[in-house]
C-alpha cells in the first residue's frame, strides 16, 4: 500500500476531528452523564427517603392504632364498670324497697294481730258476762257452776 496524501489527509482530518469531538463535545456529553448520575442518585436518595418515611408512617399507624386499641379497652372497663355500680345501686335500692316493704307489711299484720286480740278479747268478755248472767240466773251449786266453767271455756 501506497501512503499518499488522501491517506495523510484522511489522517488529519481523523486527528482534528478527534480533537475537535475531545475539546467540545466529550465534555458536553460527561457533563450530561453526570447530570443524569446526579438525578439517578437524588432520585435513589428520595426513593429511600420516601421508603424510610413510609417505615415510619406505618410505625406511627401501628402505634396510634395501639393506642386507640388500648383507649378502646379502657372505655370498654369502664362501661363494664359502670354498669357494675348501675347493678349494684338497683340491687341495694330494691334491698331497700323490699325491707321497707317487709317492714310495711309486719306492721300492718301486727295492727291485725292486735285488733283480732281486741275483738277476741271483747268477745271473751261477752262470753264471761254472759256466763256470769246464766251462773247467776240459776241457783247456786258446784255442779252447776262447774258444768257452765267447761261450757265457757270449751267456747273460749
Amino acid at each position: 500500500m501506497d501512503i499518499n496524501m488522501t491517506l495523510i489527509g484522511q489522517t488529519i482530518a481523523m486527528f482534528v476531528f478527534v480533537w475537535f469531538c475531545m475539546k467540545f463535545v466529550w465534555p458536553v456529553i460527561i457533563e450530561m452523564i453526570e447530570e443524569r448520575q446526579q438525578q439517578i442518585a437524588d432520585g435513589l436518595a428520595a426513593a429511600e427517603k420516601g421508603t424510610r418515611a413510609l417505615d415510619e408512617a406505618k410505625g406511627q399507624v401501628d402505634e396510634l392504632v395501639g393506642e386507640a386499641r388500648q383507649q378502646a379497652r379502657q372505655i370498654i372497663d369502664q362501661a363494664n364498670q359502670r354498669a357494675n355500680a348501675i347493678v349494684e345501686e338497683a340491687r341495694t335500692g330494691a334491698n331497700q324497697e323490699r325491707e321497707r316493704i317487709l317492714n310495711t307489711a309486719q306492721s300492718e299484720v301486727e295492727q291485725e294481730v292486735n285488733r283480732a286480740r281486741d275483738e277476741l278479747r271483747n268477745q271473751v268478755a261477752v262470753i264471761a258476762v254472759a256466763g256470769a248472767e246464766k251462773i247467776l240466773s240459776r241457783e247456786i251449786d258446784s255442779n252447776a257452776h262447774r258444768d257452765l266453767l267447761n261450757q265457757l271455756a270449751s267456747e273460749i
